[in-house]
C-alpha cells in the first residue's frame, strides 16, 4: 500500500518546544509546592494534558487540582508562544513541501490552544486537514489512540500512513499504529535505541524529509 497521507508529531518535530513545556511545567510546580524529579521531563513525554497533569500532581506533589495544573501549564506556553514560535530549521518548508503532494494530519499530545497557536504563528493552519490533540483521545503516546484519531479524520488506512516523530514515546505511538515510522530524532532528548528501531526511516533533517524520501518506504501493516 503506497502512502496516502503523512501525519506530523508537533513537539520536538515542527516546533523546538520541550524546553518551552519544561521549564512551564517546572515553573507551575515550583510555585505550587512541587518538588521536580531527574526523570520527569523523560517521563512525561508524550503524555496527554490529563496524564502529565496528574503527574504534576501526584509524583511530583504539585499542591493544585490537575485541571488548574493543566490551565496554568499552558498559559505559560502560550504566554511564551506569544513572544517566539521557535520553529524547528526547515520545518516549515517541509511541511510546504509535503502538503503538495499528500493530505497532511497532525497528532500531538500538546492541548487544543497550543496546537492551533503554534499552527497559525507558523502560518502552517491551511497545511494540515486533519489535527488531533492528546486532550481528545482516551490514552496519550506511546498508546497509538492520537495517530489512529488523526488517520480516521483523513479517511485512510493507518497502514497507508506515513507519521513523523522524534521521541521514544512518539515513535512507539506511530510504530503501534501501523503507520511507516519517520524519525527524526530529537537532539535534546535523543529517542531510546528501541523506540528509534521502530522507525523505517530515519532522518537527519527536514531538508532530507522530502516525497522522494517518502516514496522509497511504502507502507506495509505491523
Amino acid at each position: 500500500m503506497a502512502v496516502r497521507a503523512v501525519i506530523f508529531d508537533l513537539d520536538g518535530v515542527l516546533v523546538d518546544s520541550e524546553s518551552v513545556w519544561d521549564q512551564a511545567r517546572r515553573g507551575v510546580v515550583a510555585d505550587n509546592g512541587g518538588s521536580w524529579k531527574p526523570q520527569a521531563t523523560t517521563a512525561m513525554m508524550g503524555m496527554s494534558s490529563p496524564e502529565w497533569s496528574r503527574y504534576l500532581h501526584d509524583e511530583l506533589g504539585t499542591a493544585l487540582e490537575p485541571d488548574e495544573i493543566s490551565s496554568r501549564v499552558v498559559q505559560r506556553v502560550l504566554d511564551a508562544y506569544r513572544r517566539e514560535v521557535p520553529a524547528l530549521p526547515g520545518a516549515v518548508d517541509a511541511v510546504r513541501r509535503l502538503a503538495s503532494r499528500w493530505p497532511l494530519g497532525l497528532a500531538s499530545s500538546a492541548n487544543r490552544p497550543v496546537i492551533d497557536a503554534v499552527l497559525e504563528h507558523t502560518g502552517l493552519t491551511a497545511c494540515f486537514a486533519a489535527t488531533v490533540s492528546g486532550d481528545e483521545v482516551r490514552r496519550g503516546k506511546p498508546a497509538p489512540d492520537v495517530y489512529l484519531a488523526a488517520a480516521t479524520k483523513l479517511g485512510v488506512d493507518p497502514a497507508g500512513a506515513a507519521a513523523v516523530e522524534d521521541s521514544s514515546n512518539g515513535l512507539r505511538s506511530a510504530a503501534a499504529a501501523g503507520m511507516v515510522v519517520i524519525a527524526i530524532p530529537n537532539r535534546e532528548f535523543p529517542p531510546a535505541g528501541d523506540a528509534l528501531a521502530l522507525a523505517d526511516l530515519v532522518l537527519g533533517s527536514f531538508g532530507e524529509l522530502t516525497p522522494e524520501a517518502i516514496d522509497r518506504y511504502p507502507s506495509e501493516p505491523r
